[in-house]
């Protein structure tokens, strides 16, 4: 009897055993997947590189004092998708601010989505708090996405870590960060023609007694001779360039036709001159120096970057301004020695730093080619950057920039924080410039802008006034009024996704205040390769890169170059030199676009043009492809039957009759379908 137990006892184990790995053997086998072993480099984040067991700034990850060795450092808002095909049982991790930004006031909320649905939320943390634990079970999901909110207060120094982040798995060794938004260039815009066809801006302002200076421009082959019909009286044209010269004594309108000549044929278009108050009619467009070249600026780069505009023929689509931004003053503290020297001469006069030292023979050297030049300061004592500001010199420092013959403005806000709220005079950089004592009182917010354009406008040549103060007090509603021609709308551009979705998305509450000669500003184009001083080619994406530069035409935004124009690739020119895309940003109407409809992901903007056409920009700012049939077409305020035009492309791809039709389109995730919806006869 006790063999017969014994064994008995032995088969019993014997099946519970086989039971339990039947049932239970993926469990048996489960493996661990870090999160810093997989491919961060998709994710996307407000500023920075994600990086693999480092913060953000490249340092050791470290929440509330806690060194940890392993996990993800980003910068809020970030998202990284990963693909798990049901293969995950859990993801566990801790969740904190990174110490490395002290002294700082950074908000943040951690949330866990699972196949679109939100599994876990850290809610709102702040500097200083104890890293907080995620654990979130992931049987049967397929794709994981760990994401970063700004936490309400916007992303500055949001540096954010997800560490001793981890997959438990069903026996899996690995799993695919995965971006859903295409990575590879591809170019839409066709070649121009060999025949000539007019470009740029179809109207021009200028006050009476002004320099006038306007360029034809036309692609084609050269070379090219223009010629313009019933030029008034006091100006004259140069027929081998285009540049039309000379002064305006009197105020009116005057229609011109003007004409392009080459050997495959000829073009003719109307333009009108206005001269009268109205300066910059249409949205400036050009190049600035800050996101290329930064504090590394001098007059040899702009120079060279006036003769790439031109050798890379983007002259000839209307790109105008060559602006210098901060960084050709001298410095207070700095110790490279070409930015040392006096602020101001002993009248009073502001100095320009070594690397600037014929400031006239600069802007001289870009109007021979046809341009345009900018410059930039600001209204308190000192720039953004630290060099020499305006503040107690606004007279003579315009007087300068007209004396030398500049053409733009830049006037930033920075250091006036001091001035208004009777702070020491600090370093600048540790004076925050979007918050101020009394800054819903319109008169603090507005009287040094208007300081600077009272005396831009007592000059004797056009200066046009860019008002940089990132949107505070509602600036749209008065910056005209300051003799501002452009308005920031918003902080600075990054090249990243979460800051052109973030911008283009707060920029209908400032529409109704675009108008001829006034525009919203949402900062300039990050393409190409930028870098502030460390270059790079832009982190968007080539979807997001056509987004980006549709958005801002359709907002009859200012286009402003912010790459180095000797390093463009196929690509980037390609973007830049669609004259159907640059026309909608120029029509004269300047009627900026408001989205009408909202779709999931998908916004559809509209921008009214003087032809009676519409401008729709089929926006889709999801992850997933929208694939839809469209038919509401009175919500955006289209109602009869239109030729349909891809703008990218240049064709048409379509007549429709609205009251009966659809129209199929095919957006890609974090892309754009631009079409113009031309009234058929």
């Amino acid at each position: 009897m006790k063999v017969i137990n014994n064994f008995s006892f032995t088969v019993i184990v014997g099946f519970v055993t086989l039971f339990i790995f039947c049932v239970g053997g993926d469990r048996l086998s489960a493996q661990t997947v870090w999160l810093d072993q997989l491919d961060l480099g998709a994710a996307t984040q407000g500023f920075g590189t994600p990086r693999s067991n480092k913060s953000v700034d490249g340092k050791p990850l470290s929440i509330a004092g806690k060194i940890f060795e392993r996990g993800f450092g980003s910068h809020s808002e970030s998202s990284l998708t990963i693909l798990l095909e049901g293969k995950a049982l859990s993801f566990m991790a801790q969740v904190g601010i990174d110490d490395e930004v002290k002294g700082q006031k950074p908000a943040a909320e951690f949330v866990v989505y699972g196949d679109k649905k939100k599994l876990w939320s850290s809610g709102v943390m702040h500097l200083g708090d104890t890293a907080r634990t995620c654990s979130v079970q992931l049987a049967g999901v397929q794709k994981v996405e760990l994401v970063v909110t700004d936490g309400g207060n916007g992303n500055y120094y949001d540096h954010v870590d997800w560490v001793d982040a981890k997959f438990e798995t069903t026996g899996v060794t690995k799993f695919k960060s995965y971006s859903p938004v295409a990575t590879e260039p591809y170019i839409l815009t066709p070649a121009p023609k060999a025949e000539p066809k007019i470009t740029g801006a179809k109207v021009f302002g200028v006050r009476p007694g002004s320099p006038f200076q306007f360029l034809v421009t036309a692609t084609g082959d050269r070379p090219m001779n223009f010629s313009v019909n019933s030029l008034p009286k006091g100006l004259k044209i140069n027929p081998q360039t285009g540049l039309i010269t000379g002064k305006l004594s009197k105020s009116g309108a005057y229609i011109v036709t003007l004409q392009a000549n080459n050997a495959k044929g000829k073009a003719v278009r109307k333009f009108r001159i206005e001269c009268g108050d109205k300066i910059a009619l249409t949205p400036p467009m050009g190049w600035n120096s800050w996101n290329c070249f930064a504090s590394e600026v001098s007059a040899d780069k702009v120079k060279r970057a006036a003769d790439a505009m031109v050798k890379s023929g983007l002259i000839n689509h209307g790109w105008t301004y060559i602006n210098i931004d901060d960084f050709w003053e001298n410095h207070r503290g700095s110790k490279d020695q070409s930015l040392r020297g006096k602020f101001r001469d002993e009248s009073g006069n502001i100095v320009p730093n070594s690397r600037f030292v014929d400031m006239k023979g600069l802007a001289d050297y870009v109007h021979g080619l046809g341009l345009k030049v900018g410059l930039y300061s600001s209204p308190g004592p000192w720039t953004c950057g630290g060099c020499a500001g305006s503040y107690g010199y606004e007279e003579q420092d315009a007087d300068s920039y007209a004396k030398w013959g500049f053409d733009y403005l830049k006037y930033d806000w920075c250091s006036y924080g001091h001035v208004i709220n009777g702070l020491p005079d600090n370093d600048p950089a540790k004076v925050s410039s979007l918050s101020y004592k009394g800054g819903s009182e319109l008169s603090t917010a507005m009287k040094p802008f208007k300081v600077m354009g009272d005396y831009l406008r007592q000059q004797p040549r056009d200066i046009v006034f860019s008002v940089c103060q990132y949107g505070m007090s509602d600036v749209w509603k008065w910056g005209g009024s300051v003799g501002g021609n452009l308005w920031r709308t918003t902080n600075d551009i990054t090249d990243t996704w979460v800051s052109v979705k973030n911008i283009a998305l707060d920029q209908d509450k400032s529409a109704p205040y675009a108008k001829p000669g006034n525009y919203n500003d949402p900062d300039m184009l990050v393409v190409g390769i930028v870098g502030w001083g460390n270059p790079h080619k832009s982190r968007l994406k080539p979807d997001e890169q056509y987004l980006h530069i549709s958005l801002w035409s359709l907002f009859s935004a200012p286009l402003l170059i912010g790459c180095d124009m000797e390093k463009f690739d196929d690509f980037t020119l390609n973007l830049l030199t669609n004259d159907e895309v640059i026309e909608i940003n120029q029509d004269p109407l300047v009627k900026q676009a408001v989205c009408l409809q909202t779709m999931g992901e998908l916004r559809i903007y509209v921008k009214e043009l003087e032809d009676g056409s519409r401008a729709v920009g089929f926006c889709n700012f999801g992850l997933d492809i929208a694939d839809i049939s469209y038919k509401d077409f009175p919500k955006l305020g289209i109602n009869g039957k239109f030729i349909v035009r891809d703008v990218w492309r240049q064709k048409d791809i379509s007549n429709i009759d609205t009251g009966r039709d659809e129209l199929k389109l095919k957006v890609p995730a974090h892309g754009v379908v631009l079409y113009k919806f031309i009234a058929a006869k």
